[in-house]
């Protein structure tokens, strides 16, 4: 049969499955209609336990730290919502060893559909992140449905290979800490839980403390080394704020990395490095901490240098 011999609906239908989908044919072949479900990823109906995903995913850093529970026979709980995001949802889960002690709890980050509005700026962010194949790049650019995939897929692997590398680097400091990057599957990424273990609540966001001037001082100096140690892995973290900052013992943890910026490869890096230690610092000062004490121009210069760029 012909196309001219078609419906006009049907023709049009036919047109758009050819030219609006930049998924490659090779991963369509021998696809069926209606995906199959995993067996071990339904959740049982009694108890809303399923099998642990660590066998099929990609691992944090070596060593493992000793809380992380990594057995096969793990158990993953849904125990709730964390935090909403236009871009993604943090949930908090519960691996646990079923008839051991062995448990321990994850933050569990998922990446929105593709169908669902990605980064509102997310070209800026991009720039330096280059797949080789040009049609990926060409769907990424025109945001195709296979295109907006791929940049999710490039969110959730981007913050874990900045996690894991930052997790690596700063093992000898003790001013520093981001979460351990426990696996990356697909645009799911399972994090350390940063909070109270008993509780499951997670520590609060340095936008809701209001500290003292001592502690508001050790904060200070606590970002400044986190921003440093950035610097010399190359990286901005390209959103930082007091949301994306939690205060954990006393201790600063830096969250939120998926738009982390090459700070050389990106023509934008120092840009968004500044920025971050503008809007900081603004915070900082707003705060109570002398003026002197922030001065983002010579701190951002001090950044840079540390980057390899001045």
């Amino acid at each position: 049969m012909r196309d001219h011999d078609l419906p006009a609906l049907e023709r049009r239908s036919r047109g758009k499955s050819r030219f609006d989908d930049d998924e490659p044919q090779f991963l369509k072949r021998g696809r069926p209609t209606e995906p199959l479900a995993d067996p071990d990823s339904v959740p049982d109906p009694d108890t809303g336990e399923r099998w642990s995903s660590w066998d099929d995913a990609v691992h944090g850093p070596q060593p493992h730290p000793d809380w992380l529970v990594t057995e096969l026979a793990a158990k993953d709980t849904e125990l709730g919502v964390l935090k909403t995001g236009k871009e993604a949802d943090v949930h908090l889960v519960r691996r646990a060893v079923p008839g051991s002690d062995r448990s321990c709890l994850l933050a569990v980050k998922r990446y929105r559909d593709p169908e669902h509005r990605l980064f509102h700026r997310d070209a800026g962010y991009l720039e330096g992140r280059r797949v080789r194949r040009s049609r990926e790049n060409r769907a990424m650019a025109g945001r195709t449905a296979f295109g907006r995939q791929m940049i999710a897929g490039q969110w959730a692997a981007a913050e874990f290979d900045a996690l894991a590398r930052l997790w690596e680097i700063s093992a000898g400091y003790d001013r520093i800490a981001v979460p351990y990057p426990v696996q990356l599957r697909g645009t799911e990424l399972m994090l350390e839980f940063v909070g109270d273990a008993e509780s499951g609540e997670a520590a609060p966001r340095l936008a809701q403390l209001r500290p003292g001037a001592a502690e508001l001082r050790d904060l200070w100096a606590q970002l400044v080394e986190a921003l440093r140690v950035l610097a010399r892995a190359g990286y901005a973290h390209g959103d930082l704020s007091p949301y994306n900052l939690l205060v954990h013992r006393g201790r600063l943890v830096v969250i939120d990395l998926p738009q982390v910026v090459d700070v050389v490869a990106n023509p934008q890096g120092p840009e968004f490095l500044a920025r971050d230690v503008r809007v900081v610092g603004t915070w900082f000062v707003a705060r109570g901490l002398p003026a002197e004490e922030v001065d983002p121009g010579t701190l951002t210069g001090e950044l840079l240098r540390e980057a390899g760029i001045r």
